[in-house]
């Protein structure tokens, strides 16, 4: 049983941060799922695969995983580079294209 830690990306329909801030805890699969021959539904027999945990910081979801003996991951997120732009940057003189109706 292996658990990944890890910070979720913000969601596509959402402009803000919300939800990104806290740490997140997945198990990894152990069972490959199957597809029920009656209904098609796809299901498994692996509960762990339903379960998330949230935490604070990365080492309280460490401490976690050490505490309870899980075998873990961390996966480091990507820093964010914001780049600072005006309105008045689309008239300025320094750009490469002349500005046109």
């Amino acid at each position: 049983m292996t658990a990944r830690i890890f910070k979720p990306a913000k969601n596509a329909m959402q402009s803000g941060a919300a939800k990104t801030r806290e740490w997140q805890l997945d198990y990894e699969p152990e069972q490959a799922r199957i597809i029920e021959p009656l209904m098609g539904w796809t299901s498994s027999g692996d509960m762990k695969q339903q379960l998330t945990l949230r935490f604070e910081t990365k080492e309280d979801a460490i401490a976690y995983c050490e505490r309870e003996g899980i075998a873990y991951q961390v996966d480091e997120p990507k820093v964010k580079t914001v780049r600072q732009v005006a309105y008045a940057d689309n008239f300025a003189f320094r750009r490469s294209e002349p500005w046109t109706h």
